[in-house]
């Protein structure tokens, strides 16, 4: 490259003297002194955030990282891939700190995908795939001021397992299936049973006021037709009379069954006659 030169837009350089970095070139004309300055070259980026080895991108690049074959904690084995977002927003540190800056990226994301994968079951990791996006992307952060970058977000693309997995998830499925319809169905059973039950309950206490009031009904009538009979008849007389009343309904009552054997006492006698 030529002593004078065009740095792209959203691009810079670094310069080194004498082996040293020495300072940063951002977009425009840019020159360098010839013999006593070079440009540092990142060709073992293999094109990742660099144009022609030697021009820094900073805008957001995308790792996408290998498959890997990962153990959850329920000890099934996946393969997982996935995406990760990522820019520069110190080139020296970039360049300088870290071997091989993208592959670095790509060999970290792989570690903590397959660690928090570990932490996860199987159904776990299927379900909640934006919340373990979230875990890989906040471990990857530590590592955003020590290598010049900022990592964006973690997306991961695909989660593979194998038949035999997939035919047990089925049968597992399907057994959760049936046991939520069990548990719905004794959950009906024994929610008609309590309205069947309070219902009796509602029903019992209803014939208990309604007998309630009858007997005070029958209780006030009694009593208004005492105080009338001894308005007319007398304290004693009425005593007489009511007496013979009890006497006969017992009578009654006694004789309503054709089967029993009644012995009737020969010494009552009322003072009144009361036929």
């Amino acid at each position: 490259m030529s002593f004078i030169y065009t740095i792209p837009q959203n691009h810079v350089v670094l310069i080194k003297r004498f082996g040293r970095h020495a300072r940063v070139q951002k977009n425009g004309l840019r020159f360098k002194i010839p013999l006593i300055e070079q440009i540092k070259y990142v060709r073992e980026w293999q094109g990742v955030a660099n144009k022609k080895g030697c021009y820094v991108e900073l805008s957001e690049q995308q790792t996408d990282t290998p498959s890997r074959q990962c153990q959850t904690q329920d000890n099934v084995t996946i393969e997982a891939d996935a995406s990760v977002y990522w820019k520069i927003i110190d080139p020296v540190k970039a360049v300088y700190d870290i071997d091989v800056l993208p592959k670095s990226i790509a060999d970290v994301a792989l570690n903590a995908l397959r660690a928090n994968i570990g932490k996860l079951k199987l159904d776990q990791v299927l379900s909640e795939r934006q919340n373990l996006n979230r875990k890989i992307a906040d471990e990857l952060k530590g590592l955003s001021s020590k290598w010049g970058i900022i990592f964006t977000r973690v997306e991961i693309q695909e989660i593979n397992y194998s038949s035999d997995t997939a035919d047990a998830m089925m049968q597992e499925m399907s057994a959760e299936r049936k046991k939520r319809a069990l548990i719905a169905e004794s959950e009906g059973i024994a929610k008609a049973e309590l309205t069947k039950a309070r219902a009796e309950a509602d029903a019992s206490i209803i014939r208990a006021n309604a007998q309630a009031e009858a007997l005070k009904l029958i209780a006030e009538a009694e009593s208004n037709y005492i105080s009338k009979l001894k308005e007319i008849t007398g304290i004693e007389a009425a005593n007489q009379i009511i007496l013979s009343q009890k006497y006969l309904e017992g009578i009654k009552i006694i004789t309503e069954n054709p089967s029993n054997k009644v012995f009737l006492p020969t010494g009552f006698k009322g003072k009144y006659d009361i036929s």
